[in-house]
């Protein structure tokens, strides 16, 4: 029967949700958010159709994310995106439940873990396993991670960013941060609310980030239009905003993620650490795209090699979509 199972794997983040299936790739990418009725309680919608709610819903139904820096807030609405999307990605009828990798953060207590284990066998799983983004990050990114040599990845997702240096399959020190990709659209909405006093909503910022979002301003000159409302008038304006505005905005962010490198390298033994300067670090994840961030922390870190992974979006579900092919090893780490 093993021939009628679709093993997948869960990249289940706080901004968006990537299952990988084996054999195939990846077969789902939508956004972590879920419509529920506040009435009812019913969900109405989850992902891609939930998401175009989010700041245009009437009182009675609600957009919510229901993971929170990596882990889960909101058990209800995650069990019903977990089915919905497990549901979408394998097809409605199948023969045999799938056997299930999810990542979480590596920073998560042993009843956190618990829950994404309990949401993925409600959702329908055979058998689930727990691995650790920064991991699988770094097998997704193509990383050397079983040899005995230190390979730092700098994984920045929506809820969480991990710093991590590992080497022999295991993670040797690490750190994780509650600023990630939420974190830069919170500081361009604060931003604008405090030099402008005008609101803007989670898409507006979010559209900002990725149009014009930035470290180094002269380098990525860019300007947008974006509509907000008037804290004073409560009226609708019209806005342009630069590239310097949004380096501004970021800086205290990026500087939070090259402290967590800094510290990261410092509790790292000497030898592996002169891995990491011979070897270079990777970024992977959604901020690894913002414009000039590689070159910061090129120079910041006294230039230490950076690089972004291929497609660093996807790396974490391509790592599940590797650890597929050898559960036994995954298998003998959850038991541990």
């Amino acid at each position: 029967m093993a021939i009628f199972r679709k093993d997948i794997g869960i990249d289940l983040g706080t901004a968006n949700t990537l299952i990988y299936e084996r054999g195939k790739g990846i077969v789902l990418r939508e956004p972590s958010v879920v419509a529920i009725n506040e009435k009812t309680k019913e969900v109405i919608a989850v992902g891609n159709d939930a998401k175009k709610m989010i700041g245009r819903t009437p009182g009675t139904i609600r957009a919510v994310r229901p993971l929170k820096e990596g882990v889960i807030a909101d058990y209800h609405c995650t069990l019903a995106m977990l089915k919905a999307f497990i549901k979408k990605a394998t097809g409605k009828f199948q023969l045999v439940k799938p056997r299930i990798i999810i990542c979480v953060p590596a920073g998560v207590t042993a009843v956190e873990k618990k829950a994404v284990i309990e949401a993925g066998l409600e959702a329908g799983a055979k058998e689930v396993f727990i691995t650790e983004e920064s991991i699988m990050a770094a097998v997704g990114a193509g990383l050397p991670v079983l040899e005995p040599t230190g390979n730092m990845i700098v994984d920045i997702g929506g809820g969480t960013s991990e710093v991590a240096i590992i080497s022999l399959g295991s993670i040797v020190t690490s750190t994780t941060l509650r600023n990630a990709g939420d974190s830069f659209d919170e500081a361009i909405a604060k931003y604008i609310r405090k030099k402008y006093r005008v609101f803007i909503g989670d898409r507006t910022a979010e559209e900002l980030k990725i149009a014009i979002g930035n470290v180094y301003p002269s380098d990525y000159p860019g300007t947008m239009e974006i509509r907000g409302r008037n804290m004073t008038q409560g009226l609708p304006v019209n806005l342009t905003v630069n590239s310097d505005e949004m380096a501004e905005a970021m800086q205290d962010i990026v500087d939070e993620l090259y402290e967590a490198i800094r510290s990261t390298l410092e509790k790292t033994p000497p030898e592996l650490a002169a891995d990491v300067i011979t070897n270079g670090i990777v970024l992977s994840g959604g901020g690894a795209l913002i414009k000039g961030l590689d070159k910061f922390l090129y120079e910041k870190t006294g230039k230490i090699n950076v690089r972004i992974a291929d497609e660093p979006l996807d790396c974490v579900a391509k790592g599940t979509g590797i650890a597929l092919d050898n559960l036994d090893l995954i298998k003998n780490a959850n038991r541990g």
